[in-house]
């Protein structure tokens, strides 16, 4: 167990390493939905700000009754956890996840750091477990494999016909060309070039792109659609009226 000024320290470096993180290293990430159970308020806010400065959308809860609610929302990519939460344990919170879903990936952040704690996390179903205080890099770096690992590409690159797309450095290239893209507009491309050849709503992208309770314009991906069009080949990007979008995926 902790004593609580050795966590107050350990606190107080994991928040430092999230403004550092900001500060040198944005526009850099690839971009998940994640679901962030932390009920330290300043902590999680800390942690989100560095998160979406990785280009990662995110929703926060504080409680494990509404974390269990949010899993029913089919657009989370990943959840990270923590396990001392004011309503329920997170072991308990995890195990009702593993009830609804086997595949969501979940990430345990906690201060409990005994190797009996990790064995007991990684037993009830976390895909990776990681004591506070830990550096946003290295949780960056477990993202990465995470989405790897839920990925059908095993390299980073997502290339469709002329036009390439590389998910960790959101660099993309049209032939020979480097393209600069507003992050959003690297977002949408992002979700659509990762299914080519599936159809993607407007409603499953908006939930890629914004979080819980921002503004959305009925007409916004139209508008990021049609300013990716002017910087992409001619019909790369196809309408399905009425359904939504997507890229025709190119045989090699």
């Amino acid at each position: 167990m902790i004593a609580f000024g050795e966590y107050c320290l350990a606190f107080l470096k994991t928040v430092l390493s999230f403004g550092c993180y900001t500060l040198k290293k944005s526009n850099k990430q690839s971009s998940m939905r994640i679901l962030l159970v932390e009920d330290d308020k300043p902590l999680s806010d800390a942690l989100s700000h560095s998160l979406r400065a990785a280009n990662h959308a995110v929703d926060c809860v504080f409680r494990g009754k509404d974390a269990l609610s949010a899993v029913l929302d089919e657009q989370t990519d990943l959840i990270v956890l923590d396990l001392g939460l004011p309503d329920m344990d997170g072991l308990d919170v995890l195990k009702s996840i593993r009830q609804k879903s086997k595949s969501m990936p979940v990430i345990i952040l906690t201060a409990r750091d005994k190797i009996t704690d990790k064995i007991l996390g990684l037993d009830a179903g976390a895909d990776d477990y990681l004591p506070k205080p830990f550096e946003m890099d290295e949780l960056l770096a477990r993202l990465r494999v995470i989405e790897r690992r839920q990925g059908t590409a095993s390299t980073s690159l997502v290339s469709v016909g002329r036009v390439s797309l590389n998910t960790q450095t959101l660099e993309l290239s049209v032939g020979e060309a480097l393209v600069a893209l507003p992050r959003r507009e690297l977002m949408l491309l992002k979700a659509l070039m990762e299914n080519a050849g599936r159809i993607q709503s407007k409603q499953k992208l908006e939930s890629r792109l914004y979080e819980w309770g921002e503004e959305v314009a009925s007409n916004t991906i139209e508008v990021h659609i049609h300013h990716l069009r002017k910087k992409l080949p001619d019909k790369f990007i196809k309408t399905i009226r009425g359904v939504g979008y997507s890229i025709p995926q190119v045989e090699s």
